[in-house]
């Protein structure tokens, strides 16, 4: 049963746990065939309910349903819910059968002794639909593949082991986050879910209960919401085991060690009063760097908007939204490129500002970056700044409609190393890193660029794509690069979404298409992907994104040519 209060009581709550105290005695019990149905119903509702999830959507959003916008809504909530429920599924169907989720996964040797898994793409409908993507989820050294097949598949490897009470704290800005931080606490680490839906997301409540209806008729799954209260009860409350945030490192250090100055002492001294174990997911600083060699005038244009897509994709309210854009002072095409970047910054569609805070936050960025200058809608975008400044574009993460441009010297292999060490040593956080290169380019460096790749820090790397791309990969993990703390937990401890509950992951390098469709092959990497549905200038990206989870439901060649036909109107 789920609880549908407008605002859960404490007596609700207990009631709640209760529920869920039953049902992890229950869930010891499931078998992993009848697991594999549930993940299978899941998916099924969230394409099922769809259009009503959209809707809630974008009310939170306050954006009309029949806007392109709205293909931000399709794409990045019931799709994403979907296809991971269905990859999860197909990972406890081989355990079931008794194999491993990765025994047809190609492993490929990566820099550093590592082995890196080719997760993406593993149909022909990826190839398709997805042209020119790819995906290789690093290992961290020292794993060897016999190794990493072996323990493939987490706690379900043994079923019957649960693991308590997990409280979920939902995110505020993306609708998919709540049900699949839901989805991982579950089956990787098989424990009972108590979900709290972020305020902002209440009208998120009824969809995300839909969709999550048969692990909570099964008693696993609790859905609730509430304000501060709610969420600090569930915490503190003795039955529950672990805690699972999706935030902001500030709402992170309040759980763990307190609020003020007590709880800024008790961070420095390495002393939380929180006794149990959190996971977390907290954004950061994400940078986009620009190795411009070889680019044309059209590839500038698309670039640029490219980069006002990685800032302005959800308004700005993304923790892996890009806020630094990292290029090299030398080069000849810089001016254009920022007049490209400001032009595609404010041809960007008008949309409210509908996450709290924002305009507090553009008010401190425009405040202390004396070259800010405001934009179309209110955006602020920060150029002329060098790495010897010290921005608070380096080390505050913005979470609105904020970009930053930052010049930094050298050319070649001399400007990847400086990049490098800028955003590895100056930008706060680990979670994602974005690079554009043309692949010639990259070809010429050689070696070179795969130490650069090597030395980033970040959970997930996207080259001539975007790190949202590995958000969306069901199969990858995503969250901060490892090694965080509790006391130093920059982007998050621990990953979420790796649907094929792979442990000892390091990162996600994501590859796309320098071009899109038409001029990739003179690049030497062809793809039929045209301009992406979720660049937020698409005109067809509403229609897009509707097709694709229909086709998610019912994936059949029949259904490819009208989602081609608007991906090309896009």
């Amino acid at each position: 049963m789920t609880t549908t209060s407008e605002s859960a009581t404490f007596a609700t709550l207990d009631s709640a746990l209760e529920r869920l105290k039953e049902g992890e005695r229950r869930w010891a019990t499931v078998p992993l065939s009848r697991r594999t149905e549930l993940l299978q119903e899941v998916a099924q509702r969230a394409v099922a309910h769809a259009p009503s999830w959209v809707e809630a959507a974008c009310r939170v959003k306050r954006i009309s349903p029949s806007s392109p916008l709205s293909g931000e809504e399709w794409l990045s909530g019931p799709y994403a819910v979907a296809t991971n429920a269905a990859a999860l599924a197909h990972s406890l169907q081989a355990l079931s059968s008794g194999k491993n989720p990765i025994s047809d996964v190609p492993i490929t040797p990566v820099r550093g002794g590592r082995i890196g898994l080719d997760v993406f793409p593993r149909t022909v409908w990826d190839r398709v639909l997805l042209s020119g993507f790819s995906a290789r989820v690093w290992l961290k050294p020292g794993v060897s593949a016999e190794q990493a097949r072996s323990t493939a598949g987490l706690a379900q490897r043994e079923p019957t082991n649960t693991q308590g009470i997990s409280v979920v704290l939902g995110a505020g800005n993306i609708t998919s986050i709540a049900p699949l931080d839901t989805l991982y606490e579950l089956f990787a680490h098989n424990r009972v879910v108590v979900l709290k839906l972020n305020p902002v997301m209440d009208e998120m409540f009824d969809a995300t209960c839909a969709v999550l209806k048969p692990l909570s008729d099964v008693g696993v799954v609790e859905v609730v919401r509430g304000g501060v209260d709610v969420g600090a009860y569930l915490v503190d409350h003795a039955d529950t085991t672990h805690v699972h945030i999706t935030g902001s490192a500030a709402s992170h250090d309040a759980i763990v060690f307190g609020g003020g100055a007590e709880g800024e002492a008790r961070r420095k001294k390495g002393d939380p009063r929180l006794r149990k174990s959190i996971t977390s997911e907290l954004g950061g600083v994400s940078p986009a760097i620009v190795v411009p060699d070889g680019w044309s005038e059209r590839d500038i244009e698309f670039q640029a908007e490219h980069l006002a897509t990685q800032r302005l994709h959800n308004g700005g309210y993304n923790c892996i939204g890009t806020q630094v854009v990292v290029m090299p002072i030398g080069w000849s095409g810089r001016g254009a490129f920022l007049r490209a970047l400001r032009r595609q910054v404010d041809k960007a569609p008008q949309r409210p500002a509908y996450y709290p805070g924002s305009d507090d936050r553009i008010a401190d960025a425009n405040q202390h970056h004396p070259t800010a200058k405001t934009c179309e809608n209110g955006r602020l975008l920060i150029e002329s700044l060098s790495a010897d400044d010290e921005a608070r574009a380096f080390t505050v993460e913005y979470f609105s409609p904020v970009l930053a441009v930052v010049q930094l010297p050298g050319e070649g292999a001399d400007f990847l190393r400086t990049a490098s060490e800028f955003v590895n040593e100056r930008l706060a956080g680990t979670l994602g890193a974005n690079v554009l290169i043309h692949p010639r380019y990259r070809r010429k460096l050689g070696q070179a660029f795969d130490v650069f790749l090597e030395s980033l820090r970040y959970g997930t790397i996207a080259v001539n794509g975007w790190t949202g791309v590995g958000y969306l990969t069901a199969q990858a993990p995503w969250g901060g690069f490892p090694g965080a703390t509790l006391s130093t937990v920059s982007s998050g401890i621990g990953v979420v979404h790796n649907a094929l509950l792979v442990p000892e992951t390091e990162r996600t390098v994501i590859t796309g298409p320098f071009r899109p469709l038409k001029r990739s092959l003179i690049t030497g990497q062809f793809s039929i992907t045209p301009k992406p549905a979720w660049f937020v200038t698409n005109r067809q990206a509403h229609h897009v994104g509707r097709k694709l989870v229909a086709f998610v439901g019912d994936p059949k060649l029949t259904r490819l040519p009208s989602i081609f036909a608007s991906a090309l109107r896009g």
